[in-house]
């Protein structure tokens, strides 16, 4: 696996058509489900795109941002998605570790949160997150707020 994380401004053409195509294959068409991604947090100062290559080919994706954008509190995790032909080797458990790393080398000081879809619990779990609040619907998707101190 290929590792990159870059603010908008460094995206290349190329990268940036490649993480929305795969954000738009899993949320809108996978997971049938028209929503507006593009919602103007992707090209904010302090949102930086974690990028994950095989082959060639983006393989799994997250957006994370600073303390203050999505959350008060601390940095938050969104938009995290693996690609549909790549699941089943542990590929999302490296992206949220790899998205876990990167946010606590940039802001040590803070929580990580993350709006996590409600099924998806156990997962985020197993990386040390923990349900915060009530659950919440988003988009037609139940979803539940979920914290790593």
């Amino acid at each position: 696996m290929n590792w990159s994380l870059k603010p908008w401004s460094e995206l290349s053409t190329d990268e940036l058509y490649e993480l929305l195509a795969l954000r738009a294959e899993v949320f809108v068409v996978e997971q049938t489900c028209p929503f507006q991604d593009l919602d103007g947090l992707d090209r904010q100062e302090g949102v930086w795109h974690l990028l994950g290559w095989q082959e060639g080919k983006l393989a799994a994706y997250a957006r994370l941002m600073a303390p203050g954008i999505s959350d008060e509190q601390g940095s938050a995790i969104g938009r995290v998605v693996t690609s549909p032909a790549r699941r089943g080797a542990g590929l999302g458990h490296q992206l949220l570790e790899e998205a876990v790393r990167h946010c606590r080398a940039r802001w040590p000081d803070h929580s990580i949160w993350l709006g996590a879809q409600a099924h998806l619990q156990g997962f985020y779990g197993q990386h040390g997150f923990v349900t915060e609040g009530e659950g919440y619907i988003e988009d037609d998707i139940p979803h539940i707020g979920m914290r790593r101190g």
